[in-house]
Order: C-alpha cells, then structure tokens, then sequence
C-alpha cells in the first residue's frame, strides 16, 4: 500500500488522539479526578477536531470493529493500529518522564472483568455505529461518542477498571488479557448488532 501524504495525515491523527487520551487519563488517574469523564471529554473533542482526518478511532478495538464489517481496508486498519498503540506507549514515556512516574493502576484478571470490558467496548461501539450509519446528525456525532464512552466506561467499572481500549490498557501498563482482548470482542458483536438492527 503506497502511503500518500492522505495517509500519513490519518496515522498522525491516530497517533496524536490516542496518546492524548492516554496521557489524559494518567494525569485523571494521578490527580484522582473523575477519569471516566476526562475520557469522555477528551473523546468527544478528538472526534470534532481528528474525525474529519482520520474518523478517530483512537482505540484498536473500534479500528477492528469497523474493519470486520468492511468499514476499513486490513492494510490500513493494521497502521491505525500500530500509531495508536505507538500513540500510548509514547504517552506512557512523556508522562514518565515528567511527572517522574506513573500511577499504579491495579490488574485483575477473571471473567468477571473480562465481561464488563467487553460490555462497555459493546456500548461504546453502539453509539459509534449510530454516528457511522447516519442515524446521529452529524453535529452531535462527537457527544453521542463521547457519551457512549462514558456510560461504557461507568458501567465496565463496576467490575474492570474500565478502560475499554487495549492500547490505553497498553499505555497504562494494564497487561491483563481482559483488558487486551475482551474489548475487541464487545466491539464485534456491537457493530454486527447494530449493523442488522438498521439494516433495511
């Protein structure tokens, strides 16, 4: 796949929203602040200011979401991929080397956390789905995201730490499985629901 300038613009875009929102939740985590709102927020602008670039996936569990319903070509949805997690991993070393460390972030792996990372990617890729299938108008499509993060993550926090996206997971040394893979799974069966509920 030749990388036109179009091209390197989307994975710049990729790589900036996820380690903006990476960085963010370090600094929530750090601070103690509301982190699912911080994320919410930062979504929501990521969406306004990197969608018309790239969509703003900034999270690999909606790149793949959208990749299995043929939304996204495989060669591009692998570099979308690879500048988030490059996104969050840089994030990782620009909040370390600032604030001298990082926030500890608890890792419990089980089923139980599995399931509710799973079900809040689910939520989360519901209202993204709205916004792809022109059923939002497309002004409120970044505060339907930003939404359905928040309510994602507010739910998949009564039992995970609700993060919801394995390259953050990845920034925020969270290296359970349940927050690694269980995303990717509430993001596929969400866009294939969503995708035969409005189906005509």
């Amino acid at each position: 796949m030749a990388l036109s300038p179009l091209h390197w613009r989307k994975y710049v875009a990729e790589l900036l929203g996820t380690a903006t929102l990476t960085f963010a939740i370090l600094g929530s985590i750090q601070q103690q602040t509301a982190t699912p709102f911080v994320a919410a927020l930062v979504l929501m602008l990521a969406v306004y200011m990197l969608g018309p670039v790239s969509g703003a996936h900034v999270n690999p569990a909606v790149t793949v979401g959208l990749w299995s319903i043929r939304k996204i070509k495989t060669p591009e949805a692998l570099a979308y991929i690879a500048a988030q997690l490059v996104g969050a991993v840089a994030a990782q070393f620009l909040f370390q080397y600032l604030i001298g460390g990082l926030p500890q972030v608890p890792v419990t792996p089980g089923w139980g956390v599995a399931f509710a990372e799973a079900l809040g990617a689910f939520f989360l890729l519901l209202g993204i789905s709205a916004v792809m299938h022109g059923k939002v108008h497309s002004a409120a499509g970044g505060l339907v995201i930003g939404c359905s993060l928040l309510l994602g993550i507010l739910l998949a926090s009564l039992m995970s730490n609700g993060l919801l996206n394995p390259a953050v997971a990845l920034g925020l040394r969270s290296y359970s499985l349940s927050y690694l893979i269980a995303p990717f799974i509430g993001a596929v069966a969400a866009v294939y629901l969503y995708q035969w509920m409005v189906k005509e």
